[in-house]
């Protein structure tokens, strides 16, 4: 029986989270852009947003009492508070996932939700429109960037590989507060218009 050696395997672990921070935004753009929805039954579908409001709340949450308890040298509830963050991430993306491959994506200020954002309703906005678009630009943007950096930072985690994790960390910290917290902005901005 053949034993792997440590780099071998640390490898195929940075392999794979290099594959996943490439194929999830992928995924996630695709269903976006996409004209061909999935079908679901039933309109429980429309409650996604607001469950994923309260999921990146939560996030934000635990990724606060996680940097409290580093602080504080308590390990163990700052590892239950990041593996919390983490969670509540994945099932933020499965939601998210769900919520745009079968629904149309709300448009901020159409009032009438049919889709468009007509001259009027553009104008009503004023300078909102482009809070909202900053906003929402560098949340996706930094949503992008966050997926290499939190797997990267979990996995030197898990392994025990605390100097890279710190280092790391610098950086996935404050983007993923970041892209949870403006998560809930961009919730809160654009739920007036949810049909």
């Amino acid at each position: 029986m053949k034993i792997e050696s440590k780099t071998a395997q640390d490898n195929r672990y940075l392999i794979l989270i290099g594959v996943l921070s490439v194929a999830i935004p992928l995924v996630v753009a695709l269903l976006l852009f996409s004209s061909t929805k999935m079908q679901v039954e039933g309109d429980w579908v429309y409650f996604l947003p607001h469950l994923n409001a309260a999921l990146n709340s939560a996030t934000s949450i635990a990724l606060v009492a996680g940097l409290v308890f580093i602080k504080q040298q308590k390990i163990a509830y700052h590892r239950t508070a990041m593996l919390v963050a983490f969670t509540l991430g994945a099932i933020f993306l499965v939601s998210y996932v769900i919520y745009h491959g079968s629904a149309d994506s709300t448009k901020f200020g159409d009032v009438d939700n049919d889709g468009v954002v007509s001259a009027a309703e553009l104008a009503d906005l004023g300078f909102m429109r482009t809070v909202y678009l900053i906003i929402l630009l560098s949340h996706i943007g930094l949503a992008v960037v966050v997926v290499p950096l939190v797997l990267l930072a979990l996995y030197y985690a898990i392994t025990e590989k605390f100097g890279k994790h710190r280092k790391i960390v610098k950086f996935a910290y404050p983007v993923w507060l970041y892209v949870s917290v403006t998560g809930v902005i961009v919730y809160l901005m654009i739920r007036p218009y949810y049909g």
